[in-house]
């Protein structure tokens, strides 16, 4: 969970930092979340394939460890959509 709110705070602050600026609300979040969404999906990758070797683990450990390996890695694709998509258009509105 620390992941999901650590990325959505870096998108937000990066946009309210153009917003300082002085730029319009929609131009800042679009160049806020084009800044930091290429981080922001290196990180998520990279914390995805981390999980990717206990999905091939063999025996009893390896059964129970695919399906909390498969259900972590799906949760961890699931919360990119946050800062990369909800936090921008919620700055730019609100």
């Amino acid at each position: 969970m620390g992941f999901v709110v650590d990325d959505a705070i870096v998108v937000l602050e990066n946009i309210v930092r153009h917003m300082e600026m002085g730029k319009p609300r929609m131009e800042a979040a679009l160049e806020g979340a084009r800044e930091i969404g290429f981080t922001v999906l290196s990180m998520t990758l990279s914390l995805a394939a981390v999980f990717i070797p206990l999905m091939f683990m063999g025996g009893i450990m390896g059964r129970l460890f695919h399906e909390f390996a498969v259900t972590i890695m799906v949760a961890i694709l699931i919360r990119a959509s946050s800062p990369s998509a909800s936090r921008p258009c919620c700055a730019a509105v609100s």
